[in-house]
């Protein structure tokens, strides 16, 4: 049996009419940036999530870096984020003129805030948590450290579309939360696509001058900007979508929960596990594997697809080198380095399919 990694034929297929006719009707009015496409998908977004404005934009990379930004930080600050997550989180802070200060992850993949208190200095501006793999952060610790000590306290959603901490949404927790709508993403688009959630509306509107070349409307630049903008058919696409997303997130939370039932008490298997407060949509499936690699190969060539999300931890990639960070400083991201792996999980995946995953790794184990 094959079983790919994510299917997102599959999904394209389940809603191929609704999908065909958001792009066509884009076509057919040529609204290809701006217009009623995108304006409609950011009030949908908006009213979904909870929260009083939405701002689409290009990519959830440039999603940080405008909030970092339209939030003053800049040379001189020091923003403290997690060890573990993909690497637009750090390169953003960076491309700021600031400097990401890592601080190592909890038993959950997430930024562990009984480490976050000890890495302030009087240069830190903000907080930067992301909710990784799909499980919310332990934000009311990390609110409480951020209103002790005045922070800036902005979240990074792209893997955690409508996951929660104490019945609040991420994004809506710190002062701005932001999204990617890659393709592989829970809310997918069929290319590059982002957007910011707020309830500060002076914000969301520096936000939305800066995505849009300093301009609100047309040849009025307020402020130097960038060309950060949600094309017409992304922006349909994914208002096509929004009405299927908590199907799909329960699907994933109905795959998260069958995979740990079916893995339980495998030696040298460490399950996925929930913060108290939080919960896991699952946009990854990650466990913890004692000969990960081995596991891997084993896996493939049953016809299984795994990932590795990420095989280096942030401090230890080379744009950090020169920082001379040890693995001693962050034992658990160094270490999830070598055990982590990501298994097959997407909302048309079948029983039969995580069955097979599931048996293919008890062989594994037993043999």
């Amino acid at each position: 049996m094959k079983v790919p990694f994510a299917d997102l034929r599959a999904q394209y297929l389940a809603h191929r009419d609704a999908i065909d006719g958001a792009i066509q009707s884009v076509i057919d009015t040529t609204a290809f940036i701006g217009g009623k496409y995108v304006t409609e998908f950011e009030a949908a977004y908006a009213r979904s999530y909870g929260v009083e404005h939405c701002i689409s934009v290009a990519n959830g990379t440039d999603a940080i870096y405008i909030v970092l930004r339209m939030l003053g930080i800049g040379p001189g600050d020091e923003v403290i984020t997690t060890s573990m997550s993909w690497f637009s989180t750090a390169e953003t802070i960076s491309q700021t003129g600031a400097v990401p200060v890592f601080v190592d992850v909890d038993e959950h993949y997430n930024i562990d805030p009984r480490k976050v208190e000890q890495a302030i200095t009087p240069r830190t501006r903000a907080l930067l948590p992301v909710h990784l793999f799909g499980q919310a952060a332990r934000m009311r610790e990390l609110a409480e450290i951020a209103q002790k000590h005045r922070l800036l306290l902005i979240e990074d959603c792209a893997q955690a579309h409508y996951a929660t901490h104490d019945g609040k949404r991420v994004g809506t927790i710190g002062i701005a939360g932001t999204f990617s709508f890659y393709p592989g993403k829970n809310l997918g688009a069929y290319g590059d696509a982002g957007a910011i959630v707020t309830n500060d509306g002076e914000l969301a509107k520096k936000l939305r001058m800066y995505a849009n070349h300093g301009q609100l409307k047309k040849h009025d630049h307020q402020l130097e900007g960038l060309n950060s903008r949600l094309d017409g058919i992304q922006a349909a696409i994914l208002s096509a979508k929004l009405p299927h997303i908590d199907a799909w997130t329960r699907a994933r939370q109905r795959l998260g929960e069958q995979y740990s039932v079916s893995l339980t008490n495998i030696p040298g298997l460490v399950l996925p596990s929930c913060a108290p407060g939080s919960t896991h949509v699952f946009h990854l499936y990650v466990v913890h594997a004692e000969r990960r690699d081995e596991l891997r190969a084993f896996l493939t060539a049953r016809g299984i697809e795994s990932a590795i999300h990420y095989p280096t931890s942030l401090p230890f990639l080379p744009p950090y080198a020169a920082r001379g960070f040890r693995p001693e400083m962050f034992p658990n991201a160094f270490r999830n380095q070598s055990r982590i792996l990501s298994l097959p999980i997407f909302p048309e995946m079948t029983d039969d399919m995580l069955r097979f995953v599931c048996d293919s790794i008890r062989a594994f184990y037993s043999a």
